[in-house]
């Protein structure tokens, strides 16, 4: 009881302490902004903490954040070789291979008005298929190695990012269009010139989308069959064998993945479109 107690005064004293630092003259420095959410999730560990300890709660049902951190690091090698089968092979592969094809498509659909009209439609709806409808199929398609992973992802990532890629060369108006044509622009001036620029705050949104998609694509493919190893096959063989803190370890470690990889395509997006309002001042 006590640990539940220590959990409840430690929230109250962070919620308290975020409140007064929103309110004050600091909360628009960079350090009280990372500060703010830092310490959000330390409250949140140590309330699941205190939660799990003071109720008494099983470890098979929840375990505690400390034990799944003995856990994480007592098993990092196979956390590791896990993370390179599923994020590096599957999702990172799939990733790259559909943001190209789905790049490549945008562009012959944009000169092509029988493809906007038969292939987009086909793309929403390929798009609302359910991946645990899709992931067996391709598995049998490409057998139980990454391969298979990558093909799931590349199914999962192609139409988010065509479909902002497409909606982003539509962006430029008619008198921009009419000003390159009268100087005489060809249509690859156009598009790397004008078009491909307007479409990249598009494109970048479509990417930060697939990020996610990715990685939750690749884990899941991994339970319709995969060699002994990889995230997704660890986390069923965990729940099993009733292995949860290995389980929540691994989601940790798709969780920290998962955010470093947005973060890359975010901080790529900034670089690339410091013009655009949305990432000014």
């Amino acid at each position: 009881m006590s640990w539940l107690i220590f959990a409840l005064i430690f929230w109250a004293g962070a919620w308290a302490l975020n409140a007064w630092i929103a309110r004050s003259r600091y909360h628009k420095l960079r350090a009280a902004r990372v500060f703010v959410p830092v310490l959000f999730g330390v409250t949140l560990l140590i309330l699941w903490e205190g939660l799990v300890r003071g109720l008494g709660v099983s470890p098979v049902i929840l375990p505690p954040p400390s034990t799944v951190a003995e856990t994480f690091a007592a098993s990092t090698d196979t956390l590791w070789e896990d993370f390179q089968q599923t994020v590096f092979k599957g999702a990172m592969t799939g990733f790259a291979i559909g943001a190209v094809a789905a790049f490549g498509t945008a562009i012959l659909i944009d000169r092509s008005a029988f493809l906007t009209r038969g292939l987009l439609p086909i793309g929403n709806f390929v798009a609302a298929l359910p991946i645990v409808g899709i992931a067996p199929i391709l598995v049998s398609w490409f057998g139980f190695d990454w391969q298979s992973k990558a093909a799931v992802v590349v199914v999962m990532v192609f139409f988010p990012i065509l479909v902002n890629t497409v909606q982003g060369l539509r962006e430029t108006d008619a008198m921009q269009r009419d000003l390159m044509r009268t100087y005489a622009a060809s249509y690859v001036q156009t598009l790397i010139k004008l078009r491909l620029p307007a479409a990249m705050p598009f494109v970048f949104n479509g990417l930060k989308i697939a990020t996610t998609l990715a990685l939750i694509g690749a884990i899941v493919a991994e339970y319709f069959g995969s060699p002994t190893r990889g995230m997704g096959f660890r986390i069923s063989t965990g729940v099993g064998s009733l292995d949860i803190d290995l389980v929540w370890a691994e989601i940790a470690v798709a969780a920290l993945a998962g955010t470093v990889f947005y973060s890359l395509v975010a901080w790529l997006e900034k670089a690339v479109t410091f013009w655009h309002p949305s990432q000014r001042g």
